[in-house]
């Protein structure tokens, strides 16, 4: 690195004008270029991804315009030195006007210390970087400490004692508190000056204020933090609930009959189908129990919302179902309680989906509400049908709503299909049950209820979905 052009010295000639200017022209072009995918994107304060996105277009913007501004110096040349320390003979030298093209330009000081005559020259830059007034007397290397921040000072007294006796390349960065009480970040570059002799005659440097580089990499680095402990949290999160999803739905993965004994069971078999990569779980649920009574409870549900809000409401819903449906509470009075359940247990509104089914086995008889859900479909002899519904709003939706129930005779080798609206993706209501009722063949074909779920599952498990979804099959034994 050559020294820069001092008052003893002829300032060197600027480098090639047409080579310099084409390499503006391409900074230039390539700056547009970044402002323009910068304005496209997303602007959401809100969101960490679109924060960190938003820090490292600044950054690359500021880092091409000053580019822009060190390559126009280039081609103009550097800017003179003025000698200052000793009393000058005449009025202080004028400071040096700002090019033109911004106030990003000009970063750039530099100077020039004479170890034999103890002068100190700088460049109009310089004093404007260091808020210094012009016609003040530059600062010789003993009085610029008194510049630097004082946790700073012992840096700069070793990378200059370290030039002026090793001969070492300074190349290091600083803060500056500036008359006016600002505070700069100075990044500095310089090299001692040799005689013939090899000893140290001067020393000179090249001052670049860092200031606003330094604080858009700090907003990137401290968007980055953010997302990635937002990212974390996500993590932690979706494992808390898919822990509290498995320990919330029944454990058993295969077939189950209920009753255990006697005539007129059910052969059950559920499934639930986690959303597309990536999505938060839902609040899809499904349930079977056997009563008291002998009888057997059957639901399927899904409450609004993801994460473990959404599966710490699931867990106290179906809590309240089997606890109720336990007590001898018809569907349709217990549907209505859980509507007052979620109107007043939880700080925010919350509105659920249900299917409540309560099978009798002495009759193979179905009684059966919903609230706001898909009517269970009926398979029997190679055909299927949606059972007429009730009416029911959504749980949740409308204080002291009250909730109808029908009731369905079975034979045996019935199939109902009990299932949430994820299913069947981008065919919500009758397009949905159309589409499994295309299944009716497939299900007489299969062994079970076990071989109907592997049906469902073959012809929508990998369908991309954006909500979780919950199939249940029972079939009438005997």
């Amino acid at each position: 690195m050559s020294p820069p052009p001092s008052a003893d010295r002829s300032a060197a000639p600027p480098p090639r004008r047409g080579a310099v200017d084409a390499l503006l022209s391409r900074t230039r072009r390539l700056r547009g270029d970044m402002d323009a995918v910068r304005r496209e994107a997303p602007a959401d304060g809100a969101d960490p991804e679109a924060r960190w996105q938003r820090a490292l277009y600044d950054l690359a913007l500021h880092q091409l315009a000053d580019l822009d501004a060190h390559l126009a110096q280039l081609r103009d040349g550097p800017p003179p030195l003025t000698a200052t320390h000793a009393p000058a003979t005449g009025p202080p030298a004028a400071p040096q006007p700002r090019p033109p093209g911004g106030p990003l330009l000009g970063r750039v000081g530099s100077a020039e210390w004479d170890l034999l005559t103890d002068r100190a020259a700088w460049s109009g830059e310089l004093y404007r970087i260091l808020g210094r007034d012009p016609a003040a007397p530059a600062l010789t290397l003993d009085e610029l400490p008194s510049l630097v921040h004082e946790d700073d000072r012992a840096r700069l007294t070793t990378m200059v004692t370290d030039c002026l006796i090793d001969a070492r390349p300074i190349d290091g960065e600083f803060r500056v508190l500036r008359p006016d009480g600002a505070e700069r970040t100075v990044h500095m570059m310089g090299e001692p000056v040799l005689d013939a002799d090899g000893s140290t005659v001067s020393m000179w440097a090249v001052l670049r204020d860092v200031s606003e580089l330094r604080r858009r990499r700090r907003t990137v680095r401290e968007t980055r933090d953010s997302l990635h402990q937002r990212r974390r949290l996500a993590q932690t999160e979706h494992r808390v609930a898919v822990e509290l999803q498995e320990a919330v739905l029944p454990p058993w993965r295969g077939p189950l009959r209920l009753p255990r004994q006697g005539p007129g069971a059910l052969d059950l078999a559920a499934r639930y189908l986690p959303s597309s990569a990536g999505a938060p779980v839902g609040g899809g649920w499904y349930d079977a129990l056997e009563l008291p009574d002998g009888g057997t409870l059957l639901g399927v549900g899904e409450l609004a919302g993801h994460g473990v809000a959404a599966t710490s409401g699931v867990a106290m819903l179906l809590g309240a179902v089997r606890g109720m449906a336990v007590t001898g509470a018809e569907p349709g009075e217990l549907l209505g309680r859980l509507n007052q359940l979620l109107d007043a247990s939880l700080a925010q509104p919350a509105l659920g989906g249900a299917l409540c089914c309560r099978y009798r086995p002495a009759s193979r008889t179905l009684r059966w509400a919903r609230a706001g859900h898909p009517a269970p479909l009926l398979f029997r002899d190679g055909t299927g049908r949606a059972l007429t519904a009730p009416d029911g709003v959504l749980l949740g939706a409308t204080a002291g709503a009250s909730y109808g129930a029908a009731e369905e005779p079975l034979h045996p080798g019935d199939v109902l299909l009990l299932y949430t609206g994820g299913l069947v993706p981008r065919h919500p209501g009758p397009e949905a049950a159309r589409r499994l009722l295309g299944l009716a063949a497939r299900f007489g074909a299969a062994r079970g209820a076990q071989g109907c779920v592997r049906a469902v599952v073959e012809e929508f498990g990998g369908t991309e979905r954006q909500e979780d979804a919950c199939v249940l099959v029972a079939r009438v034994t005997g």
